[in-house]
Formats: C-alpha cells, structure tokens, sequence
C-alpha cells in the first residue's frame, strides 16, 4: 500500500447516471468538475428501460431497443463533444446498459468498484410516492451518493 499523498485521496471512480434530462447533464458537469479536481476517471452510464408494454408486443421491444440506442448514440456524441471542448483531460467511458435505473447503476458502481455515484433530482412528481433512482442508490448505502438538482 503507497503512503497517503495530498490531492489524491479523492474518488478514483465517479459513477454517474445520465438520460439527457437537464439534471442529469448537470450532474455529469459536477462529476466532470469533481474529476478534474481529484484526477478520477468518470464512468457515464445511460440506462435504457423496457416498459410493461414493450412485454406485451415484441414488435414494441424492438422499436424501444432502437430509439434507445439512438438516443444513446446521441448524448455519448454530446459528451464527446464536451470533452473535445473542454480545457483539461478528464478520463472517462460511456456505457450504455437496460434495465431499471437504479438496479443498473448500482450493478455497474459495484463491478467497477466505485468511489462515488453522482445522479441528477428526478423532476418527476411521482417519485415523491413511490422513490426516486437517488433515494434507492442512497438507501444502498454502498457508496457515497451525490444528487445534484
């Protein structure tokens, strides 16, 4: 084990759930920020969900897959652009995973044995009722868990 230097006793993986909701990109500019500072590596992660009905008709899962893996394509180019612009190297991967957000963020923060999860508020109001994907990543408690409104 190395001995303890200043500046580097940060988070060497940021974890970080985005689906292109303005929370989310600020989300990833905090965990961006936070990278720079600390000399971590960010890991972007897009949860694709199939909904109830997507079961029901096959031909609906695949046009979900599709539009998913679209819109995915598109916010991994908008990050690629961000990076390309932005005046420091930050190291980072994009991944692109389905299922239910939290189960998948959780799963991937575990496999890569993150330092830190960083998520955007959810705006949506039913999340009052029934949680949102912060609430189940701090109910975890696997890691500390940043939700940036």
């Amino acid at each position: 084990m190395s001995a303890f230097e200043i500046g580097t006793d940060g988070p060497q993986v940021i974890v970080v759930g985005i689906d292109g909701s303005d929370t989310s990109l600020r989300a990833t500019a905090y965990a961006w920020g936070l990278a720079r500072r600390q000399g971590s590596k960010v890991v972007l992660v897009h949860v694709t969900g199939l909904g109830a009905v997507t079961t029901l008709l096959p031909a609906a899962t695949v046009s979900a897959i599709e539009a998913g893996e679209e819109y995915a394509t598109e916010l991994r180019e908008r990050v690629e652009r961000f990076a390309a612009e932005s005046d420091t190297h930050v190291p980072y991967a994009f991944r692109t995973e389905q299922g239910e957000p939290s189960a998948v963020l959780t799963r991937v923060a575990d496999e890569l044995r993150a330092d830190a999860v960083v998520v955007g508020a959810s705006a949506q109001a039913g999340h009052r009722f029934i949680g949102s994907v912060a609430v189940r990543l701090v109910r975890a408690g696997r890691w500390p868990v940043t939700v940036v409104p």
